[in-house]
């Protein structure tokens, strides 16, 4: 286990001087000032810090101090056919009425080096927060954070566009995204229609937990520009009533709906189905929380890495893409969606980061990704994580 202390690092503030680490979501309604990473699967974890300060005040390691994976290691959880017969299926269900949408999802891991670069049989450290800073530097986003919790086997960066939930008082606020495209004339109707699905499956998630006639969506489908793409976000916004809190508001509205589908129930069995490898981190929530002045922001664990010191033979780094599937899909469109939301992460994250990314593991040349980033090596794909 490697000598990090614990810290986080999320919208300007620094926290650290570990105090208190619990799964009890109420903790986060008592005082304190609360790091939290909830796993898509159910595992949560909140940790309270004793010390947070403006970033600006505290030292940042440096994007140099990242050594990062051969980019041409990555592997996949799924191949380009296994996920193109996974998108089939989910069309399929639909025609039957078993779900209308299904966010269908891949997990790609690398290894990480065993030495840094120039210093032969000195062991690498690995520190989470030292991606977090390059990823700025490269991909930057507006929920982008770190976890680091060696200890509790949480080391997470993200460069997250997402909102989940940002709270101030009793008011609280979702973001969802649906409708990702390389520029916006490249958007497609089914891109705007699965926006829209999602924003009514949000407005039902927070409407149990919200004050009647209180749920309101003061922004639909608005276009939104990031590293590389383009996205279409909405707003939705409701005040809690009287005695909600947050086990009350992730018992309504977790896992995220962007990341799931509609009906959500019937989505989450369709994604237990078909997806090879637990998600974790990705697709979860990861932000802050300071009960004593009742403010939040955690984003949707989106854009997400995170590292694995559990497998055999080293630690790895892990990424999930993925893309949302409805009746309008197409497999191959869907599968270049999963490829062109991670080239450029995977790029940066790599140890070449600062050189343009290839074609995203697993994918046939040729495809979108690989004609709009160049080609490096692939690695095998199939079968790598069940």
């Amino acid at each position: 286990m490697p000598d990090l202390a614990p810290m986080a690092r999320f919208g300007g503030l620094v926290a650290s001087d570990l105090r208190d680490v619990t799964d009890d979501l109420a903790a986060l309604d008592s005082s304190g000032f609360w790091a939290v990473a909830a796993g898509f699967e159910g595992r949560t974890v909140c940790a309270r810090f004793g010390d947070v300060r403006p970033a600006a005040s505290a030292t940042a390691p440096a994007p140099t101090a990242w050594h990062g994976p051969d980019p041409a290691a990555w592997t996949s959880s799924m191949d380009g056919e296994t996920y193109r017969a996974g998108v089939r299926e989910i069309r399929a269900r639909i025609a039957t009425g078993e779900v209308y949408q299904v966010n269908l999802c891949r997990v790609l891991t690398a290894p990480l080096p065993a030495a840094a670069p120039g210093q032969r049989g000195e062991q690498a450290v690995h520190d989470i927060d030292a991606l977090t800073a390059v990823l700025a530097r490269g991909n930057p986003a507006p929920y982008a954070g770190t976890i680091r919790l060696p200890g509790y086997g949480v080391e997470i960066a993200t460069a997250s566009p997402e909102l989940f939930l940002r709270r101030r008082g009793d008011v609280v606020e979702s973001g969802p995204i649906k409708g990702t495209a390389r520029t916006a004339a490249e958007l497609l109707p089914k891109d705007h229609a699965e926006n829209v699905m999602i924003v009514d499956l949000v407005r039902n998630d927070l409407g149990r937990v919200c004050a009647t006639g209180s749920v309101t969506v003061p922004a639909l489908c608005a276009l939104e520009p990031h590293p590389g793409l383009v996205h279409l976000v909405s707003t939705v916004r409701g005040e809690l009533r009287p005695g909600a809190g947050w086990p009350e508001l992730f018992a309504a509205a977790f896992p995220p709906g962007s990341v799931t589908g509609a009906p959500k129930s019937s989505a989450l069995r369709v994604i237990g189905d078909l997806e090879t490898a637990p998600r974790g981190p990705y697709c979860g929530a990861i932000g802050w929380v300071d009960a004593d002045r009742r403010t939040a922001e955690l984003a949707v664990g989106i854009r997400t890495f995170w590292i694995d010191r559990t497998v055999p033979g080293g630690p790895v780094l892990r990424f999930g893409t993925g893309a949302g599937i409805t009746w309008g899909s197409d497999p191959d469109g869907e599968w270049a969606e999963t490829e062109l939301k991670a080239a450029r992460l995977l790029a940066v994250a790599s140890e070449d980061g600062d050189r343009a990314a290839g074609p995203v593991p697993g994918a046939a040349p040729g495809t979108a990704a690989t004609a709009a980033h160049g080609t490096v090596a692939q690695g095998t794909s199939e079968g790598m994580l069940r």
